[in-house]
């Protein structure tokens, strides 16, 4: 569990273990916030941009937009079967997800979702090292 740990948060820099398996719910391919170098999309011309550039978002199109940004749906998505119609073929984006870069542009989880996640640290933990910063700092 150490190693783990280790690489986990010193290594790739995360904050969250992630835990579960996909249990078809289809929320993740129906209703997808997709984020490029520059954060969430928030513009069709963006998006159209991209479509050109990379053949992931060309399998996208455009469901809402609201202030956080577009939302999408897979084309690939069969909603009768909750299955990817190229799950062996799918994207790289599609197989990381979830993962806890979600939160960082306010997203959530369905509560459909089989995928959880637990923090690497415990609060109380993290409460005790800020609690020592501080008191080294007076």
């Amino acid at each position: 569990m150490f190693l783990k740990r280790f690489i986990y948060k010193y290594i790739l820099r995360r904050k969250y273990y992630r835990y579960g398996s996909c249990n078809r719910c289809g929320d993740c391919c129906t209703k997808i916030y997709v984020r490029h170098r520059k954060g969430i999309i928030k513009d069709e011309a963006e998006f159209y941009k991209l479509q050109k550039l990379h053949p992931f978002y060309s399998g996208l199109s455009i469901v809402e937009k609201n202030e956080n940004g577009i939302m999408f749906k897979c084309k690939h998505f069969n909603t009768e079967k909750h299955q990817c119609n190229i799950h062996k073929f799918r994207s790289s984006i599609c197989r990381k997800y979830p993962s806890e870069d979600l939160f960082k542009f306010n997203a959530y989880i369905s509560e459909k979702c089989g995928y959880y996640f637990k923090p690497i640290d415990k609060f109380s933990d993290i409460l005790k090292n800020e609690q020592k910063r501080m008191s080294s700092k007076h």
